[in-house]
């Protein structure tokens, strides 16, 4: 079995083509994988189900042998990847129904077409013990934006209950925001299926987009996360525009 491995801002995912797999892939497969002491190591698994010149349709893994409707990070590392194997500058994914665009710059940054955002009104989630505000985002996948601190303990306290909260039955993607200006905010990110991450791009869309809607925030908005900063453009339809770099670490081949 021989994959590669990405990273986009320290989140990092094994790419693997469907047609180089010795057997399908499994969620017990994708766990194991993923695992940092007993598998390779990542935050999620790419699958590429086919590719037809500059256009490929995927599959998202989460580390926990889930799949994801969508990830902003492992659509620009797969985008990437495709501009590589296709010597093509603009490239179309396919990710179940969702179609996206994208366009892989010299310097090594990909912009990446989310399509429509919706936002939702502000909501109150009790946790028993606490009340919390948040902003629901779709972004192809479920997001909860709370303006908070994104100090790393609470972000490991109150992601997990959010993410599991019975409001949320498909289990949701969690973001704490500070405002750190008109255009910049700083966000820590609980992920679905995954926990905290260094980096996640539909959660920057989603931070971006709540601010925006509650006015805390102008488009273009820079989202700066523990891994790094990801640029975040709304029109006035919401349409989102996600750039952020993308790259190889190795290639690794299992026996």
């Amino acid at each position: 079995m021989t994959f590669s491995k990405w990273q986009a801002l320290g989140n990092d995912y094994l790419l693997v083509e469907q047609a180089e797999l010795p057997e399908p892939l499994t969620p017990d497969r994708v766990r194991q994988l993923c695992d940092y002491h007993y598998g390779v190591g990542s935050d999620g698994l790419l699958e590429i189900v086919s590719v037809n010149v500059a256009t490929a349709a995927l599959r998202i893994w989460n580390p926990d042998g889930s799949l994801a409707e969508l990830s902003g990070n492992g659509a620009r590392i797969v985008a990437a990847w495709l501009a590589r194997e296709s010597a093509s500058e603009r490239v179309t994914l396919h990710i179940g129904e969702l179609r996206v665009e994208a366009n892989v710059r010299g310097d090594g940054n990909v912009e990446l077409e989310i399509g429509r955002v919706e936002v939702g009104e502000t909501e109150t989630l009790d946790l028993g013990d606490e009340r919390v505000d948040f902003t629901p985002v779709s972004v192809g996948n479920p997001h909860a934006v709370v303006r908070r601190e994104p100090e790393r303990g609470e972000l490991l306290r109150l992601g997990p209950r959010i993410e599991r909260h019975s409001r949320f039955p498909e289990r949701t993607n969690v973001q704490l925001v500070r405002i750190d200006g008109r255009n910049d905010l700083t966000v820590g990110v609980w992920e679905r299926g995954a926990g905290e991450t260094l980096a996640s791009g539909t959660s920057a869309v989603a931070a971006a987009a709540a601010a925006i809607a509650n006015g805390w925030c102008e488009s273009p908005v820079q989202v700066h996360l523990p891994g790094g900063v990801l640029l975040v453009e709304l029109d006035g339809d919401r349409h989102a525009r996600l750039t952020g770099p993308a790259e190889e670490i190795c290639r690794i081949e299992l026996v």
